[in-house]
């Protein structure tokens, strides 16, 4: 089943420079980019797009690293995209990431772990909806 989901290239990998490598990765596992920009997030961006974290002492913090420099927002479609993309950015913990995926290949820790995917169709669409209009987004 085509479906779309979210992804986010953290401040981490974009000022590494792994924005591209991390780009072809996602072209070469065969999900199409409908929608892509690059932007800095202010903090009630951020705060509004956590916000189902805002109880967890981790809060503050991912808060400030998400606010830390550009970010690159995408809507990904294919089939089964969530799945697939979820392989492929890795495990959380990029220290216990699968060899080949994105989080193994480029996440420096926990929370600089390169990227973030949608975990679900229906957060998919919020976290698409969040970022863009339906103007920015091809087909």
């Amino acid at each position: 089943m085509s479906e779309r989901t979210f992804s986010i290239i953290k401040p981490d990998a974009v000022a590494a420079k792994q924005t591209g490598a991390i780009i072809q990765m996602i072209l070469d596992a065969g999900l199409t980019v409908k929608g892509m920009k690059m932007i800095q997030l202010t903090r009630a961006q951020a705060e509004g797009f956590y916000a189902v974290h805002s109880a967890r002492p981790f809060f503050k913090d991912l808060v400030e690293y998400m606010i830390s420099g550009p970010v690159v927002v995408s809507c990904l479609e294919g089939e089964n995209a969530i799945a697939r993309y979820r392989d492929l950015m890795g495990a959380t913990d990029p220290a216990k990431a699968a060899e080949g995926t994105i989080r193994k290949n480029f996440g420096k820790s926990i929370e600089a772990n390169a990227c973030h995917g949608s975990d679900a169709p229906e957060t998919a669409k919020v976290e698409v909806s969040y970022f863009f209009s339906n103007l920015e987004l091809v087909g």
